[in-house]
């Protein structure tokens, strides 16, 4: 995961500060660790906010500073640290202890999530209800994530709605619900000792899509988020109304680039998924189009 980044000057230096700070070997694990080490998430977590943003400092000087920022679930994180909320370790570091606890959290109770693809959204929604479970992720693009007890995301994946497909998730347990309300607690406490700035760029929160201009109220929604549903649908027509016609995802990419072009087709005309230095170049071909068209 983190290989393609670490040649820049410092790289290796920060993420090793990174690994002191939250007490587990970033470098090893983002370069080494097979798929297994790296799927639990109190790995996962803090690797996906290093690697943002070691690919973010290979790509500052590429994108204007006044450019919208978001980031799904976890991933806020690294937009809160690029948006200069608070420093990049505190985000790493965040992210360890929002991944460490929330795997505590999984072990309690028996759950799961899956993807349900295809169907109307409220009606989803309100099936999902009558099944006892969540809509963890309201992703757009036909997209919704159901969330809640293991026997209920069985039945569901068993006895998909009418016009859906259903698909079980290999994930620890049921992110995004009360189940998460352990984590929560914890990741605030842990949180009570940073001290937020503003941001320095248009901010989008998972709550809304609404852009935040205070960091103390970023920083406690970013609490609140672990046991809360990611609105990404409305982040992306929240960046939408900022007049986002290109959008740039930071590794691991693909996912939400994928989604960006499904849900914003005609609207976003360029959307680069960052996965090697290699799309750098790309990166500023879409800014310098976005100069030309102003």
């Amino acid at each position: 995961m983190l290989t393609p980044w670490l040649d820049a000057d410092g790289a290796r230096d920060r993420l090793r500060h990174w690994s002191d700070r939250c007490g587990l070997d970033l470098l090893r694990l983002g370069t080494e660790s097979d798929a297994e080490e790296i799927q639990d998430t109190a790995i996962t977590q803090p690797l996906i906010v290093a690697g943002s943003l070691l690919a973010y400092e290979r790509l500052r000087d590429e994108v204007p500073a006044d450019a919208p920022v978001a980031g799904h679930s976890v991933g806020e994180l690294a937009a809160a640290a690029i948006a200069g909320v608070f420093p990049a370790e505190d985000a790493v570091t965040l992210a360890a202890v929002r991944g460490a606890e929330m795997a505590k959290a999984c072990a309690i109770e028996p759950s799961s999530m899956a993807a349900v693809m295809l169907g109307e959204p409220e009606r989803v929604v309100s099936w999902l209800h009558e099944n006892g479970l969540e809509a963890a992720n309201r992703n757009g693009a036909g997209q919704i994530v159901a969330s809640g007890a293991r026997e209920a995301i069985e039945r569901i994946v068993a006895e998909p709605l009418e016009g859906t497909k259903v698909r079980p998730l290999k994930v620890a347990g049921a992110f995004h619900t009360g189940y998460m309300a352990p984590a929560a607690e914890a990741l605030r406490a842990y949180a009570a000792e940073i001290s937020p700035a503003a941001p320095t760029r248009p901010l989008l929160s998972n709550a809304d899509g609404a852009v935040v201009r205070d960091g103390a109220e970023y920083l406690d929604r970013l609490v609140r988020q672990v046991t809360s549903p990611v609105r990404w649908d409305l982040t992306m027509h929240g960046l939408v109304s900022l007049g986002v016609t290109g959008t740039v995802e930071l590794p691991p990419a693909g996912t939400l680039t994928g989604l960006v072009k499904r849900e914003l087709k005609g609207t976003v005309t360029k959307a680069v998924a960052v996965k090697t230095r290699d799309d750098v170049e790309a990166v500023t071909a879409l800014v310098a189009g976005r100069e030309e068209t102003r």
